[in-house]
């Protein structure tokens, strides 16, 4: 798992977040996989993909989840420079033979409607030519519910946790055995 404070359990106990739940619902399942939580608050594509190399060499993953690009967008960097991190990242975990789940990431429309369009249309075109499955935003279910997300309006609750999980589960497992 590469991403950022989404999938790093920002403002709420990691225990709590996403992918450990995931990782205990792949116990559960008694899938063979281990999951490795490389997730940092604040990293955007470019640091994730000088990060991913030795994470491949190290882990040697079977399946790749990027999460990542939030960061990217509320910074207002380059569209081009984000489909490409991603681009890269994808075509990195492939020749690794890993298969990968491109979670995509919204941003508030404050840049305007070019940039917001541009951003959202990055993750489709970063898959291209490539294996790569593109999931659903993973907080689809609680990004409008002011309930469901912290002071911030940006993080989700420990409470809206299991709901981003399902939501990303659904694609995850088009990619499992």
């Amino acid at each position: 798992m590469l991403g950022d404070s989404i999938s790093a359990a920002y403002g709420i106990n990691l225990e709590e977040g996403w992918v450990t739940l995931l990782a205990a619902r792949i116990e559960q399942e008694r899938l063979p996989y281990t999951v490795v939580n490389a997730s940092i608050s604040g990293e955007t594509s470019a640091g994730g993909l000088r990060r991913l190399p030795a994470l491949l060499e190290i882990h040697q993953p079977g399946i790749v989840i990027i999460e990542l690009g939030g960061n990217d967008g509320l910074r207002g960097y380059p569209i081009g420079q984000l489909q490409s991190n991603l681009h890269h990242m994808i075509t990195l975990s492939e020749e690794s033979e890993a298969q990968v789940l491109l979670l995509p990431m919204e941003i508030p429309p404050n840049f305007g409607k070019f940039y917001t369009d541009a951003f959202r249309a990055s993750f489709q075109n970063a898959i291209e030519g490539s294996q790569a499955v593109l999931g659903d935003f993973p907080l689809k279910d609680v990004a409008l519910e002011a309930a469901l997300m912290q002071g911030d309006g940006i993080h989700p609750t420990a409470v809206a946790q299991p709901i981003i999980l399902e939501s990303v589960w659904q694609n995850l497992s088009q990619l499992l055995p």
